[in-house]
Order: C-alpha cells, then sequence, then structure tokens
C-alpha cells in the first residue's frame, strides 16, 4: 500500500490500538502527557482537546455553533481531536473487523465526510483532517483499491492499529 497506509508497532513514537478504543484511554498512558476532562497536557502545558461523538457538538454549542446550519445530519466520530498548535481537527475512526462487513463500505465515505466535517467546522477557522485506524484486516489485497482510493482523497489518510503522534502535531515523548 502506498503513503499514509504505513503503521508502525513502536510505541515511542505513536498511539499502538488494540481493538476499538477511545484516543484519551491512549493518550493518558504517555509520558508527560496528563488528561482533565476532554483536555490534553504535555509537560503540564494544554496541547490539545478531545471529543467523541456527541461531545464534538456540545463544545460547537458553547462556541455559539449550531450544527443544522451546516450539515443536515450529525456525525459521531469516534474520537475528533482539536491540536491547539497546528489549529487542526483530526476527526478519527477507529474500524476493526475479523470477518466481512459493512465497514467495508463506510472506508468508501472519507470525501464525503471530510467535506461535512470542513462545513461544520468551517467558523471555527480550522483545518479538517480525516484519519481512519484499520486492524490488520484490511490488509488484504482486496482492500488495495479503497485503501488507495482513501489517500487520495485530499485530507484523508490511514494507518493499521497505529496512530503517529507526529502525524497529529503532539510532542512524542523521549523515553516511552
Amino acid at each position: 500500500m502506498k503513503k499514509g497506509g504505513i503503521g508502525g508497532a513502536n510505541t515511542k513514537t505513536g498511539l499502538y490500538f488494540e481493538g476499538k478504543v477511545d484516543f484519551l484511554s491512549f493518550i493518558k498512558k504517555q509520558k508527560n502527557y496528563t488528561v482533565k476532562g476532554n483536555e490534553i497536557f504535555y509537560n503540564k502545558e494544554s496541547v490539545a482537546l478531545s471529543f467523541k461523538k456527541n461531545s464534538l457538538y456540545e463544545y460547537l454549542t458553547k462556541r455559539g455553533i449550531n450544527y443544522k446550519k451546516f450539515i443536515s445530519k450529525k456525525l459521531l466520530p469516534d474520537d475528533a481531536v482539536f491540536v491547539i498548535i497546528n489549529n487542526t481537527f483530526f476527526i478519527i475512526e477507529i474500524k476493526f473487523q475479523r470477518v466481512a462487513g459493512s465497514t467495508d463500505e463506510k472506508l468508501q465515505t472519507c470525501d464525503f465526510k471530510i467535506k461535512q466535517y470542513r462545513k461544520l467546522l468551517s467558523e471555527l477557522n480550522v483545518e479538517v483532517k480525516f484519519i481512519y485506524i484499520l486492524s490488520y484486516w484490511f490488509k488484504k489485497l482486496e482492500y488495495k483499491d479503497v485503501l488507495d482510493y482513501i489517500i487520495s482523497v485530499e485530507g484523508c489518510s490511514y494507518y493499521f492499529n497505529y496512530l503517529p503522534l507526529k502525524k497529529l502535531g503532539l510532542p512524542v515523548p523521549e523515553n516511552n
């Protein structure tokens, strides 16, 4: 597979996902990271905010944004991480599968979803990126076309069981 589809197994530089788990659970375990509510700190400095599912809409409401003015139906991200230093929202969708099923077709929706999230978050004047975290099931040759498609969409990428902190612009602990 191509760029954006490489995944590592080195937890020193990122988060290794096993099963369907959320971003905050992993970040809490990383050296020098702490979490208070949905706010993420590195060496006691606020570096990001994390929102799961409906909590993204609670955040937008507090910012005076009514989602219905931008999109007709809520999209509920597995995680939406706003990285303060690079003014970017990373929409993270975790797709783990062990047998063929409906997730196959969900992978073909990144173009639509990133456009919807960009409309939704437009008043915040932020960049939006969309990342799939995929189980190794999707390394099968039959997924080559859809994986190539994902990386062909500007702002979309994927990783296998792994999310590099550097990709998000978050600090990488020296000794993890």
